[in-house]
């Protein structure tokens, strides 16, 4: 009976000792739910494409240049590139951005850009005078 006690004992152990070796440093969260399944799509809603056109109406002419080269949705955009954050004024109007990306003029345009990458994800070209 002893044998056998101690063969159980000593399986324990080292039961618990390979999973605490399997474990140990790692936390891995993993969600199982549909949700996890979709993927977050970032654009212009359609709200902020109206209140950008608006302001740009209204606002006096600029002196922008057109674009000398094209600037397209999933493309990235080159570091040469003159940008500008929007004014401030408009910004606040808009609704909120997760922290990677930002909304960005450049020439003409108003771009939504993925910063770490600088992918263009959305854009509304022409928006200026």
């Amino acid at each position: 009976m002893k044998k056998y006690l101690w063969f159980v004992l000593a399986g324990i152990m080292l039961g618990g000792c390979a999973s605490y070796t399997a474990t140990s440093g790692r936390v891995v969260i993993k969600d199982d739910g549909k949700a996890a399944d979709k993927a977050v799509e970032i654009r212009l809603i359609p709200s902020d494409r109206a209140l950008i056109k608006d302001y740009y109406r209204k606002s006096p002419v600029a002196n922008t240049a057109p674009r000398s080269m094209p600037l397209i949705r999933g493309g990235n955009l080159l570091t040469d590139v003159k940008v500008e954050p929007l004014p401030p004024v408009l910004e606040r109007k808009l609704s909120s951005l997760p922290t990677t990306h930002v909304r960005w003029i450049t020439g003409r345009d108003v771009i939504l850009v993925e910063k770490k990458t600088r992918t263009i994800v959305d854009a509304i070209y022409d928006v200026t005078k």
